[in-house]
């Protein structure tokens, strides 16, 4: 099953339910956060003729309870790190990172990315999934159990503020603005590559409509999606509607870690890597981050060749 969130002038949206090829959908009558709280009693239309525009769709859920963004693909935290200078803990082998993110808005798939010169504004590429309600002390069972929805996000990260927050002691609030949500949500039972809490296939990525990154979400994940909901849960119930993220989806190349399309590699999901290969490799980082006018499209592909989760297509603009 594939839904999708319209504007119908209420903080929520109004569901529709939408056909595989994303063509055409039909209203459901109740909000997606209703159907999260029902799940098991919801009885949905099948997708009708009306004709369906992905570049009309809100964020599957506008608003959500809480949104949680994990690093489930160690490569890019590595990456990361080593750009502003901190070691990686052997620990976050066995124990996952995560945060607690900005879940109100959820940005439309087709809203602008605001920039400032001043805050190093870079996309990420993530899968993430949508919950039902999650118990406190949640099983690895329960928790893929509770998995209802899977989506595309780009949760953008504001990079020259990161580390001065960081030094704070605390976390990520200003860095980490809106994330933007593929307009379409899947359940796993209709997924392609979906498997035992893991999306498999090649997430793309364009930046100005060249190809910067083609990972395959499948490889170099760490902490599948049960074990993330799983680690999220240890001292709190989860409300249905909590966005669970992946992180920024990234494989290690066979020539090294994180090579360009360029060079045989599976390129990048954010600005962030190439610049820190760029400084390995040549001293400093030539790419610079987004700017106003600069495209991102964010989307993954069926064996077909058709759009899974619609496309997340935003342009820069200034703040």
């Amino acid at each position: 099953m594939k839904v999708a969130t319209l504007d119908n002038g209420t903080p929520d949206g109004t569901l529709v339910t939408v056909s595989e090829d994303l063509a055409s959908s039909a209203r459901a009558g109740l909000s997606l956060q209703h159907l999260l709280d029902g799940w098991e009693e919801a009885e949905l239309p099948d997708p009708a003729a009306a004709p369906f525009d992905p570049g009309e769709a809100l964020a599957p859920l506008p608003r959500a309870p809480q949104f949680l963004d994990g690093s489930a693909y160690l490569n890019h935290v590595e990456l990361v790190r080593r750009a502003r200078g901190a070691e990686m803990p052997e620990r976050l082998w066995s124990d996952p990172l995560m945060y607690q993110g900005c879940s109100a808005p959820c940005l439309a798939a087709q809203a602008p990315i605001l920039s400032d010169p001043d805050w190093g504004t870079d996309f990420e590429a993530e899968i993430a999934v949508i919950t039902g309600p999650v118990p406190q002390g949640a099983t690895r069972g329960q928790a893929m159990d509770a998995i209802r929805l899977v989506c595309l996000i780009n949760d953008i990260s504001l990079r020259l503020l990161i580390p001065g927050e960081l030094s704070k002691g605390f976390g990520f609030v200003q860095s980490k603005p809106p994330t933007a949500f593929s307009p379409v949500a899947v359940t796993p039972d209709g997924l392609p590559g979906w498997s035992d809490g893991r999306l498999s296939g090649v997430l793309h990525v364009d930046l100005n409509a060249e190809p910067f990154g083609r990972a395959d979400a499948g490889v170099g994940m760490q902490f599948d999606f049960a074990e993330l909901i799983v680690h999220a849960a240890r001292t709190r119930d989860l409300p249905a509607g909590t966005i669970v993220g992946s992180g920024t989806v990234s494989n290690a190349s066979p020539e090294g870690p994180g090579k360009p399309v360029s060079r045989g590699g599976a390129g990048y999901s954010c600005i962030a890597e190439q610049r820190m290969i760029e400084t390995i490799e040549e001293g400093a980082p030539k790419t610079p981050f987004l700017r106003p006018g600069d495209q991102v499209r964010i989307w993954m592909e069926d064996e077909a060749g058709r759009l899974i989760f619609g496309a997340i297509e935003q342009t820069v603009v200034p703040a």
